[in-house]
């Protein structure tokens, strides 16, 4: 059930489930509701179909419980306003990145992401490891049949952004994007920082490219973020990323650029 970490989505059907049967709805009665045929229903409620969200939005419909599943999703697993965003990046047939501050979360390692949720100083210990596990969860899709092509331009104040105690987690990370970068569907490009005014000093974003050729785009900021689906604003996020790539180095030369950052450190 790769549209929601394994573990969430498997409750959540459980729940779904738990509530068709003390309704007495039949899988065909809670399909009308939701919108699903019965056998679609059948194929979610046994795990051969992935739960997305629009199934979830159609359970509430079904149930008319005032969005109950929806905020329970929100609660236990990512933000509400992410949710259309993460049914996006696992569907994707493509996805690009841009970068200026932190590695794209789809490639960073288990040290790197732990270290990044935990400036949070309000999340518990707890918390950080439910956020971890949620983050490391959506990098399944990079291994997937088929994967999606995945382009990501990062800055290299990022990869320089590491004082002597954070050097070990930093190295183990550029040794993993290069690694990534090795991939026929991953390209990791460093955009230098002679390149010094460019259109994506504006802030970081990400697109998607769905299997109905449609893109969708996400963006974040200190108080959520916003997944963006109009045709004339995903057009323009699309053209500042085709500034901000143009910009950046070829393959080859980040790839180089990324080693020498490690080496420099030794």
């Amino acid at each position: 059930m790769a549209d929601l970490p394994h573990p969430l989505a498997a409750f959540i059907v459980g729940e779904i489930r738990r509530a068709r049967g003390v309704s007495g709805m039949t899988q065909e009665a809670f399909g009308r509701g939701a919108g699903f045929s019965a056998s679609h229903v059948s194929a979610v409620e046994s795990e051969a179909r992935a739960l997305t969200m629009d199934f979830i939005k159609g359970a509430d419909r079904a149930f008319k419980n005032g969005g109950l599943f929806e905020r329970m999703v929100g609660k236990l697993g990512a933000p509400a306003w992410f949710l259309p965003w993460l049914d996006a990046e696992r569907t994707a047939t493509q996805l690009r990145s841009w970068q200026p501050s932190l590695v794209p979360g789809l490639l960073q390692t288990e040290s790197y992401a732990r270290a990044v949720i935990r400036c949070n100083e309000t999340l518990s210990d707890d918390e950080v490891e439910k956020r971890l596990a949620h983050r490391i969860d959506r990098q399944a899709i990079l291994t997937k049949t088929p994967a999606p092509h995945v382009v990501a331009v990062i800055a290299e104040a990022v990869l320089r952004r590491a004082v002597a105690d954070f050097r070990d987690v930093m190295a183990g990370q550029i040794k993993q994007l290069t690694t990534l970068a090795e991939q026929s569907t991953i390209s990791v490009h460093i955009l230098p920082d002679e390149v010094s005014m460019h259109v994506g000093l504006t802030g970081p974003f990400s697109l998607a490219r769905l299997p109905d050729h449609k893109w969708v785009a996400e963006m974040e900021n200190q108080l959520g973020g916003v997944v963006v689906d109009r045709d004339d604003d995903v057009d323009t996020l699309m053209s500042r990323w085709e500034m901000v790539r143009s910009e950046a180095l070829p393959r080859r030369q980040s790839l180089d650029l990324m080693r020498e950052v490690v080496t420099s450190w030794t």
